[in-house]
């Protein structure tokens, strides 16, 4: 069995796949706070630098998806799950300017799941 950290929806590959058609290739940041909240950002691949304190979740349809090591703390007892919804966000996510932004939903990992991640992390 394998344990994702990250998913994606069907409404979130969409998008993904229109972005890399327009931009190339993808990564993500979820963002830890500030203007927008904590919220996940998509910019073209190396367009945001990731600095020793990212940990990198996986990947969702070939684009990394990192958080900073102090959220990832908060976080990593949780399965993230990228979506879309309508609307505008402030960020420099570049699915802005369609009128959509990503979000993230969670669920906590079971108890088996995470067993197999302390595994994986030993």
């Amino acid at each position: 069995m394998e344990v994702q950290r990250i998913i994606a929806t069907s409404k979130a590959l969409d998008l993904i796949g229109l972005l890399k058609q327009k931009n190339g290739p993808l990564m993500f940041h979820q963002s830890g706070g500030c203007c927008d909240g904590s919220q996940p950002m998509c910019f073209t691949e190396g367009e945001f630098k990731i600095g020793g304190n990212d940990v990198c979740l996986g990947e969702v349809s070939g684009c990394k998806f990192y958080m900073s090591a102090d959220q990832f703390t908060y976080w990593k007892h949780t399965q993230l799950i990228l979506d879309v919804t309508p609307g505008r966000g402030s960020s420099f996510s570049l699915e802005i300017p369609l009128g959509v932004r990503f979000f993230i939903q969670s669920r906590l990992f079971t108890e088996e799941e995470n067993a197999l991640l302390e595994k994986m992390n030993e």
